[in-house]
């Protein structure tokens, strides 16, 4: 009996430092200066940053993340985005940066968001890049996290059944395709469309759960520091002030610009978007 209960506390041990070990995104370190965490969007690389850091390089030190499960990083286990917040804060500390500056775009706005609003003495200023505290209230500003919650369209296992049951073949085709919906440059669009191909279909279909059903609109208002929305054109530049106003309208501190562009805001204007993140940087 003692041998069983040693090799079960063995095993425990065991399982409980794997899962230590999961590690919740990837990191690049690149140039000199200042902390900034760059945080891509949806199933996107670190990569979808590489012109930005170009931009950032000789001023900051750039901490360039691929969160896990997309374009071809490990996946790990639910909740996804909660680990990967909880874990930006610990690398923060960890490494001890101080008041590093967050950039996202999309998901990675929304994950900036996430972690200065729980930790706003641990970062600097955050530019949110298309990316909103609430993505399911966009439309209709009533909607809850507990109503999505309820939905059908919303069940984690057969969100993840949709995804896994998209053919591989022309899976690249039809999403860059679609793509052309949230970038100009068709080039651009088969790149991430390349990099969602590679990403785990269960982090794909979870990650959409997670963000669609978890509203932040209350707790930024804890964030301390200033803010910067860069906004894409959600029909007329006058309906995306009007979202973005109420997305954020518990953010004490903010600026909201809205650029005459598609989704994907540092391709399609890049050197409005370099113009604007520089200045409010500085």
């Amino acid at each position: 009996m003692k041998k069983v209960f040693t090799l079960l506390l063995l095993f425990f041990a065991i399982t409980t430092t794997a899962l230590a070990q999961q590690k919740a995104f990837q990191v690049q370190v690149i140039g000199k200066g200042k902390p900034i965490l760059l945080i891509p969007g949806y199933s996107c690389s670190g990569e979808v940053w590489a012109e930005t850091v170009d931009q950032l390089k000789d001023r900051y030190e750039c901490h360039v993340l691929t969160i896990a499960g997309f374009a071809g990083a490990p996946a790990i286990d639910a909740p996804i985005l909660q680990t990967v917040k909880d874990e930006i804060i610990r690398y923060v500390k960890q490494k001890k940066l101080k008041k590093p500056e967050l950039i996202g775009h999309s998901l990675g706005a929304f994950m900036s968001l996430w972690v200065s609003s729980e930790a706003p003495d641990l970062f600097g200023k955050v530019i949110c890049v298309d990316g909103v505290p609430f993505i399911s209230a966009m439309a209709d500003p009533k909607i809850t996290a507990e109503s999505m919650k309820s939905s059908p369209y919303m069940n984690p296992k057969q969100v993840v059944k949709n995804f896994e049951s998209l053919p591989a073949e022309g899976f690249i085709d039809r999403t860059a395709l679609a793509m052309k919906a949230q970038v100009e440059d068709s080039l651009r669009a088969r790149q991430i469309a390349t990099w969602q191909f590679n990403s785990d279909r269960r982090t794909l279909g979870l990650s959409l759960v997670e963000i669609s059903t978890t509203d932040l609109r209350e707790q930024i208002a804890t964030i301390k520091q200033p803010v910067l929305v860069l906004g894409s054109i959600y029909n007329t530049k006058e309906n995306s002030q009007r979202i973005l106003n109420e997305q954020y309208s518990k953010v004490r501190n903010k600026t909201i610009r809205v650029a005459d562009s598609k989704h994907f805001i540092m391709y399609d204007q890049p050197q409005w978007f370099y113009a604007e993140i520089v200045a409010f940087l500085k």
